[in-house]
């Protein structure tokens, strides 16, 4: 089964870590990043960059037309404009049950300071095939 899960955690603590503290999570990180290589059950890890550089487009009317893509501030109209926490990154998790998703999430909790995270299941999707 694949598993999103998706990174939240405060932009503005983050931001503040210093180069030594960054490093020092992402060493942590890495750890269990290594772990799931190598059992085969890791797949596409990203980190995004700053809400401040995000551009959203949006659909009017009934879904046909787009806006044009604007720059938008850290926070933004929506269910989570209130929220002080971003989503700052996802992994993609290939594992046998919900349980074991669960399990990641807490290995990468104990790795990383504060924040959540969300797990998703996903379809994989590529086009001309069906959904999986």
């Amino acid at each position: 089964m694949l598993y999103a899960i998706l990174c939240y955690n405060s932009e503005e603590i983050v931001g503040s870590w210093t180069k030594e503290e960054d490093d020092a999570v992402m060493a942590r990180l890495g750890v269990v990043h290594d772990r799931l290589t190598s059992q085969r059950k890791l797949g596409p890890a990203v980190r995004l960059t700053g809400t401040r550089k995000a551009t959203t487009v949006r659909k009017t009317g009934q879904g046909r037309r787009l806006e044009p893509a604007r720059e938008l501030p850290a926070v933004i109209d929506g269910p989570y404009a209130e929220t002080k926490e971003q989503m700052l990154g996802f992994y993609v998790i290939d594992v046998i049950s919900q349980d074991e998703a669960v399990d990641i999430c807490r290995q990468l909790a104990q790795a990383n300071p504060g924040g959540a995270y969300e797990l998703r299941p996903v379809s994989l999707y590529l086009p001309g095939r069906p959904l999986g």
